[in-house]
């Protein structure tokens, strides 16, 4: 069975939801975030998603841009972060989903990115400028790799879109909880929980909140609505912030814990 899916088939049955973690590859070097990645697959981190870096991520906020332009300073490519997904395989089964533009992985190759992602111990990819009609081509190049193409709906999706985003990929569902870029703050929770009902109601596949999530009481409030939230700025930030020497693992595991028992405390029974 796919990583993914048994995560989120065992979180089930514990009455537990995933913690969802964006890093961008190779952020701020090679070594310091293979280290962030482990502690933070050791500290209550469910599903990894490793950030592509890329010269124009037009989805992402200032905090994810300023990361990629980081990483790709320290010679981090997309080869470069699948050696990564590789090294972080050798020591956790935690789920790693790879986060990237659909021009890298189209100049790489398809085939090749295909291969070399189920040879590195992927088990997602997460395409955010490809669009279900031109996601063909990719999803013929993963088919029996057990990698799952995970797809994202927007707070504007159409319920007829969310079913045609769902037919056809796998893993869990990205739910956009907000319009804009990627970054944290102006939740407006009860529009996030009416949107999340409707699209778990179409959706077959787990469901999990992204963008603008930012502290534990934001991971207790958003939890019991879906199937997962997912962090991105709010952990890249503490990495772009930190001074010189930090502890930067230390700096992350931190507020994953406090995500996580945000997320723990409102879904107890």
């Amino acid at each position: 069975m796919n990583r993914i899916d048994l995560t989120f088939t065992k979180l089930a049955a514990a009455n537990r939801k995933a913690l969802v973690a964006y890093l961008t590859a190779g952020d701020p070097d090679f070594d310091t975030s293979l280290a962030i990645l482990r502690t933070a697959c050791a500290s209550g981190v469910d599903v990894v998603e490793l950030g592509v870096p890329f010269s124009d991520p037009t989805c992402d906020g200032p905090v994810i841009q300023a990361a990629s332009e980081r990483a790709l300073r320290a010679g981090m490519s997309l080869s470069r972060s699948l050696r990564l997904a590789a090294a972080l395989r050798e020591t956790v089964e935690t789920p790693i989903v790879l986060f990237s533009y659909y021009n890298p992985l189209f100049k790489y190759g398809l085939a090749r990115i295909a291969e070399e992602a189920a040879s590195a111990g992927v088990d997602g990819m997460l395409v955010v400028d490809l669009p279900p009609e031109e996601a063909g081509p990719l999803a013929d190049a993963l088919a029996g790799r057990s990698i799952h193409l995970i797809r994202l709906a927007a707070p504007t999706t159409r319920p007829d879109r969310i079913r045609m985003l769902a037919d056809g990929a796998g893993g869990f569902l990205y739910l956009i909880s907000r319009t804009g870029v990627t970054g944290t703050g102006g939740l407006d929770y009860d529009e996030v929980a009416r949107h999340a009902a409707l699209v778990k109601s179409l959706c077959p596949h787990p469901v999990c909140i992204g963008f603008g999530i930012s502290h534990g009481n934001d991971a207790h409030a958003l939890a019991p609505l879906a199937d997962g939230i997912i962090v991105g700025s709010a952990l890249v930030r503490l990495i772009a912030e930190a001074p010189a020497g930090a502890d930067l693992p230390g700096l992350v595991a931190a507020k994953i814990r406090e995500l996580r028992d945000g997320m723990d405390a409102s879904c107890v029974s």
